[in-house]
C-alpha cells in the first residue's frame, strides 16, 4: 500500500500544480478603470437559437440587434470596440473568451436575453465573476433598471465560462425574459432594443471616464445598425456558458 501511495503521489502532485496553474493563467487584469477595448458579445448566432419563446422569438436575433446598437453607440462616444460577432454565425464560447483575451486592455460585455418555464418570471440581471467585474456589472444593472416598466433581479456571481475565463473584467447581461409575454414582446420592439443598447453604453462610458460624460441617446430607435459595425471575429469552428 504504501509503495502504491508513492508511486501515486507524483501524480497528484502534477493535477495540483497544474490546477494551480490554471488557476493563475485566468487571474483578471483589473482594467476595469483604465480599458481602452470594449469586446461586445452577442450571445449565441448560428445553429445556436439561444432561448425561442412565441413572445420574444430567437435569442439570437435580439442578442445580435442589441449589441449591434451598442457597439454603434460606444463608437460615436470615441471608443475602440470589437464584436464576437457581427451576423447570424456560430461562435464557440472558447473563442469568445479568446477574442477578449487576445486585446490589449479590455472589458467584456455579453449580451443575453432569458428564459423560464414559469411566464410570471420577469427582470432584468446582470452576472460577474471576477470581483473586479463587479463595478461594471452594477453600474450596468443600476442604468438598465431605469428603463420604465423593468423589473429589477440584482447582480449576481456566476461560473459562465465566458466569465470565468476572462483575463479582464468581463459580465454577461441577461436584458429581460422571452418567455414572459410582456418583456417578449417588448425585445421583438426596436425602440425597446435602442434603450438597452443605450443604458448600457451609458454605464460602460461612465465606468471609463464619470458621470456627464455620456452624451449617447436612443433617437435612431428605428435606424438598423451598420452590418459592419466595428471589428468582428470570424469563426474558425463550429455554445450558453
Amino acid at each position: 500500500m504504501l509503495r502504491l501511495v508513492r508511486c501515486a503521489f507524483p501524480f497528484i502532485l502534477a493535477l495540483v500544480l497544474a490546477s494551480c496553474a490554471t488557476t493563475r493563467r485566468a487571474a483578471t487584469k483589473d482594467t476595469s478603470k483604465t480599458f481602452t477595448t470594449v469586446v461586445v458579445d452577442a450571445g449565441h448566432g448560428g445553429k445556436d437559437n439561444g432561448a425561442y419563446r412565441r413572445y420574444g422569438g430567437a435569442e439570437k436575433i435580439a442578442t445580435l440587434d442589441v449589441a449591434q446598437r451598442l457597439e454603434r453607440k460606444l463608437r460615436e462616444s470615441e471608443m475602440k470596440t470589437v464584436m464576437t460577432r457581427s451576423s447570424d454565425v456560430f461562435i464557440s464560447l472558447d473563442q469568445r473568451v479568446a477574442v477578449e483575451n487576445s486585446q490589449k486592455k479590455p472589458i467584456f460585455v455579453s449580451i443575453h436575453f432569458n428564459d423560464a418555464r414559469r411566464r410570471g418570471i420577469r427582470g432584468i440581471e446582470t452576472y460577474y465573476h471576477s470581483p473586479m467585474s463587479l463595478d461594471l456589472a452594477t453600474r450596468i444593472q443600476q442604468k438598465l433598471v431605469t428603463i420604465p416598466g423593468s423589473a429589477d433581479r440584482g447582480v449576481h456571481f456566476a461560473n459562465f465560462r465566458v466569465l470565468r475565463l476572462a483575463l479582464y473584467p468581463a459580465v454577461l447581461v441577461e436584458c429581460g425574459f422571452l418567455s414572459n409575454r410582456y418583456e417578449g414582446n417588448e425585445a421583438r420592439n426596436a425602440e425597446y432594443r435602442e434603450l438597452l443598447a443605450d443604458k448600457i453604453a451609458e454605464a460602460i462610458v461612465e465606468q471609463r471616464y464619470g458621470p456627464g460624460v455620456y452624451r449617447g441617446g436612443a433617437q435612431t430607435a428605428n435606424a438598423p445598425p451598420s452590418p459592419n459595425a466595428g471589428a468582428a471575429i470570424a469563426p474558425a469552428a463550429p455554445g450558453r456558458n
